[in-house]
């Protein structure tokens, strides 16, 4: 064995990032164990093209499965995995133009406040905002930040009588770069609410080691 034969099985695990299809699927797998048949149909892909890249993550060791019936599920390896997933995403967002041009024309967030952990924590405890979980309820049931209360994005215009008027509410989703979140806020401030954003979602805090609430 050479060292050049180690980088190249180090490299294996860049390669099976180097989709954007799998990065979605490992920010999904962040959430919570999921099916092969649910994750296609997030990613809006067949199951065929969807168990192909998953079982390129699977060979990487970057994602683990299990079958249950006819069913196969998977999971992120590690926490590990989520940080690698958001290094590299912070990464590319600094260095690369073309990904901040792209985020900021497919979020569009000029007009939104954005809050950090710190507030976040800070604001929550004192009882001064409502932490809004908009993800579809089974991620908010695999795994939620500490006192985050749960109504998905398609639920939230029918459900805004649930949500005090006079609390500033910081919605949250998936990871920095979940448009459902942006969605929320917006649909909020339509309404005349106080709306904000929490700059990270469940990726991040898994990425860092921060427990989330089952």
């Amino acid at each position: 064995m050479s060292k050049t034969d180690l980088y190249d099985a180090i490299a294996r695990t860049g390669k099976a990032l180097a989709h954007g299809k799998r990065l979605e699927i490992v920010e999904l797998l962040a959430q919570g164990e999921r099916p092969v048949q649910d994750l296609a149909g997030a990613v809006e892909l067949k199951l065929s093209t969807a168990s192909a890249h998953l079982q390129v993550l699977r060979q990487a060791g970057l994602v683990t499965a299990r079958s249950e019936g006819t069913r196969i599920f998977y999971r992120l390896a590690g926490d590990d995995v989520a940080t690698l997933m958001t290094v590299l995403c912070r990464v590319a967002d600094t260095h690369q133009a073309e990904v901040e041009a792209a985020r900021r024309a497919y979020l569009d967030h000029d007009d939104i406040r954005l809050v950090g952990r710190e507030e976040l924590l800070t604001s929550a405890a004192n009882g001064t905002a409502l932490v809004l979980d908009v993800r579809p309820s089974q991620e908010y049931e695999a795994g939620h930040l500490p006192g985050a209360v749960s109504i998905p994005l398609e639920e939230l215009a029918e459900r805004l009588a649930e949500i005090p008027a006079d609390t500033e509410v910081v919605a949250y989703c998936r990871g920095r770069y979940c448009v459902l979140s942006y969605d929320a806020v917006r649909l909020l401030r339509a309404h005349g609410r106080n709306a904000a954003l929490l700059e990270e979602g469940v990726l991040e805090w898994r990425s860092d080691g921060v427990a989330v609430t089952a």
